[in-house]
């Protein structure tokens, strides 16, 4: 006859049994904190291939070897500049610092940002670690961007240094490494400031620039009457700036219907911002460049994908296709690092505010009219799933579609191996726990 188990025993092995799957079920909810492989992740997105080899070849890769819990600000190829190291050389830094100023010792997910105070958040860089910050220059302040964007990335020091504007989420190890696109490199705001007494050198002035050269007296006095200038010159700390200036006979070539004088001031200022890149170009690098489809600052104020320039190299020359208008750098205005000003045939007009007509028959006219939009103001730019975000939490964000890989999307990243091992292991134990009373 087998012995019986006297019933408090049974709750005994009872109680035991339920207090081992709560514990495996918190274990299976609790965020692991395990070294992620950075250029594993980051190799799925072609888009970051260059940001990734500069991460490899610097002796940052093996800094973070060993840690977790981190934020990536990552910036895609088209906006990079032509040569990373010179870039960095230029304000006085290292490359390698300011990669480890893309690197934030604090897991950042998208929700974050969105959840952040007026005043912004101080958040502690990777250059920190080397002792070679004064006072909190190793750290960065993480501001929210209102609707256009998910946050702007800058410098504490209260001297003017560059600056990024985070493009978007890209993927995530969920609660350990967390990768943002930003639309250009980070340098350390102060850094050459600290090693010398030397301030930063004056911002180049676009329309003095344009005035000098003579043939853009209407670019010229559109830029100045639009109050926009004071933004490019801003624009050209970080990753610089490249402007394609219309010549005054481009400006004379404009079919009658275009409309674009009679457009009021702000939508005149969209269509000056849709003339430069956020990133500084010199010809060669337009002539060889790898991604065709680029932003303007007339993205940055509006949603992303619209306000874009396909810039390709066809018969010799650089072209621009804005979707209405297919123009061609005649000539370099200006090339200094970070500024460079190209000459263009035609006013570049965006889709978004200009169609071009047809004539009779269906056959192609030259003709450009003013779409209905173009009397009203840009839609105002939002943060990605905003629209719905408003109401209820997004349940998935994704990567932008020019940065999308064949990795997981944000939030599906399956739980930690070692919380599913004690999963299981809990299970076994409970299952040892509760065969003596199928004995019974």
């Amino acid at each position: 006859m087998r012995g019986q188990i006297p019933p408090v025993s049974r709750l005994v092995h009872l109680a035991a049994a339920i207090a081992l799957l709560a514990a495996a079920e918190a274990a299976a909810r609790r965020p692991g904190a395990v070294a992620v492989n950075v250029t594993g992740v980051l190799s799925a997105f072609p888009d970051l291939a260059d940001f990734t080899r500069l991460l490899a070849s610097s002796p940052v890769l093996a800094e973070l070897a060993g840690r977790s819990s981190l934020t990536l600000l990552a910036v895609p190829n088209g906006n990079l500049p032509q040569s990373p190291s010179a870039f960095a050389a230029a304000s006085g830094a290292d490359l390698a610092d300011v990669l480890r100023y893309h690197v934030l010792l604090e897991y950042l997910a998208p929700a974050d940002l969105r959840r952040l105070p007026a005043s912004g958040k101080l958040v502690t860089t990777l250059f920190q670690t080397t002792g070679r910050a004064p006072a909190d220059l190793g750290a960065v302040n993480v501001t929210a961007a209102g609707r256009a964007a998910l946050a702007v990335v800058r410098s504490p020091a209260p001297l003017p240094g560059s600056n990024a504007t985070v493009l978007g989420a890209i993927t995530a190890v969920p609660y350990n490494l967390s990768v943002l696109a930003v639309d250009g490199l980070i340098v350390p705001s102060g850094f050459d400031l600290a090693a010398s007494e030397t301030r930063p050198p004056a911002a180049v002035n676009i329309t003095r620039v344009l005035a000098d050269a003579r043939a853009f007296n209407v670019a010229a006095s559109m830029l100045e009457a639009s109050g926009v200038a004071g933004e490019f010159e801003a624009d050209e700390r970080g990753a610089g700036i490249t402007v394609f200036a219309p010549t005054d006979d481009a400006f004379a070539g404009l079919p009658a219907g275009d409309r674009l004088q009679s457009l009021p001031a702000e939508r005149k200022a969209v269509v000056l911002r849709f003339h430069v890149l956020h990133s500084y170009y010199p010809l060669g690098s337009l002539e060889s460049i790898v991604n065709p489809v680029q932003p303007t600052l007339a993205t940055e104020f509006s949603n992303a994908g619209r306000f874009t320039l396909n810039i390709t190299r066809a018969n010799g020359s650089v072209a621009i296709d804005t979707g209405v208008v297919q123009a061609t750098i005649t000539r370099t205005v200006f090339d200094q690092n970070p500024v460079a000003v190209f000459a263009v045939s035609k006013v570049l007009l965006p889709k978004e505010m200009f169609t071009r007509t047809e004539g009779p028959g269906g056959a192609d006219s030259s003709v450009v009219a003013a779409t209905a939009a173009a009397s009203s103001p840009p839609p105002a730019a939002t943060a990605p799933e905003a629209a719905e975000s408003a109401r209820t939490p997004p349940t998935k964000l994704s990567s932008p579609p020019a940065l999308r890989g064949g990795g997981q999307d944000y939030d599906t990243a399956s739980a930690p191996a070692p919380a599913r091992a004690t999963r299981w292991r809990c299970i076994a134990l409970v299952y040892l726990f509760l065969l003596p009373l199928r004995l019974v």
